[in-house]
């Protein structure tokens, strides 16, 4: 598992925008710039979709006010879905919305959680962290069935 002082991984993926899919690289959002980054088990899924995205959905400003150049929500699931959700919770446009469809990022971090008992197959733990300029500066993972260390007032309460 990826830990504080690691490295982002240099991955692809799609990002979800009012404009289309687009691709995009890790090296894209992260080289050169502060960001808080949270990774969810699923879009439309209940925590996720209840408390999580619109956790940072309402704390957006509080975080960028801290330095934050960019904040990004990521799931295993496709761009159309992650589109789809942004949509659904009206998120905001500044919040970036990453597809890791085939969980290559998810699991280049070591941030996989198998899910295939629930029929919902490999998905990423909930997790938030920060990253200054594609290094970790701050970590923190829940335990199933957790959330707390990585909802945005637990982030923001660190930067």
């Amino acid at each position: 598992m990826i830990k504080q002082g690691d490295l982002i991984p240099s991955v692809k993926l799609m990002a979800a925008n009012e404009e289309g899919p687009r691709e995009l690289s890790t090296d894209d959002v992260f080289r050169g710039k502060r960001v808080v980054l949270f990774g969810v088990p699923g879009a439309f899924t209940p925590t996720c979709s209840a408390q999580h995205l619109p956790g940072y959905n309402h704390n957006l400003d509080a975080i960028k006010a801290r330095g934050i150049d960019t904040v990004a929500c990521m799931a295993v699931n496709d761009v159309f879905v992650m589109t789809a959700w942004a949509k659904n919770e009206q998120v905001s446009p500044e919040i970036l919305m990453l597809a890791d469809g085939s969980a290559q990022l998810t699991q280049a971090l070591g941030l996989q959680l198998d899910l295939t008992q629930r029929g919902l197959g490999i998905r990423c733990q909930r997790f938030a962290l920060v990253a200054d300029d594609m290094r970790v500066t701050h970590l923190a993972v829940e335990q199933p069935g957790d959330f707390d260390v990585s909802r945005a007032e637990a982030v923001l309460a660190r930067l």
